[in-house]
């Protein structure tokens, strides 16, 4: 589309706008303005939003690093399901969606506190459970790799063999 063919599709779309307003101010109503349609959220995201709101120092908020939570973090936090607002099944989601990230491995350094839901120290990760996060990490930036690599699948093309006549009778 050249330069002359926008300007003039800028021009009809200003005249458009302007009969809009002008055709509002005859009328004298203005339409409510559109309610937003409450969007589903993401259960995971739900439960991390919430996490997070509650326990900030174990959950801490983008662009912050994340902690290593302490072992067996998820049966702590189930003592606060009514706290939470969450069921045991969207808590562990949200947890194991929390873990699974290379922010999380990334955290998971030998020797790194582990901390519980109020941020104290409780543990520290080991040599073997380091040698695990770098090999998940590795692991999500190669499936990461192929997925950018592959190349998408087109539609194949109709030809005349897909086309189909109609018989008229």
């Amino acid at each position: 589309m050249g330069f002359e063919q926008l300007a003039e599709l800028r021009d009809r779309l200003r005249a458009e706008q302007q009969q809009v307003k002008t055709d509002s101010a005859k009328q004298g109503k203005r339409k409510p303005p559109a309610q937003p349609k409450p969007r589903e959220q993401d259960p995971a995201v739900e439960a991390i939003w919430r996490l997070q709101k509650h326990f900030p120092l174990a959950f801490p908020v983008n662009p912050a690093p994340k902690v290593p939570l302490k072992e067996g973090i998820f049966k702590d936090a189930e003592q606060h399901l009514e706290l939470l607002g969450l069921t045991s099944e969207q808590l562990k989601l949200g947890i194991a969606t929390w873990c699974k990230g290379s922010r999380y491995w990334a955290s998971m350094t030998q020797d790194a506190p582990r901390l519980d839901l109020n941020g104290q120290a409780a543990g520290i990760v080991t040599a073997s459970q380091a040698l695990h996060a770098r090999q998940q990490a590795s692991r999500q930036r190669g499936q990461a790799r192929r997925k950018q690599s592959k190349p998408k699948e087109r539609p194949q093309e109709q030809g005349s063999e897909g086309a189909t006549e109609q018989v008229v009778g």
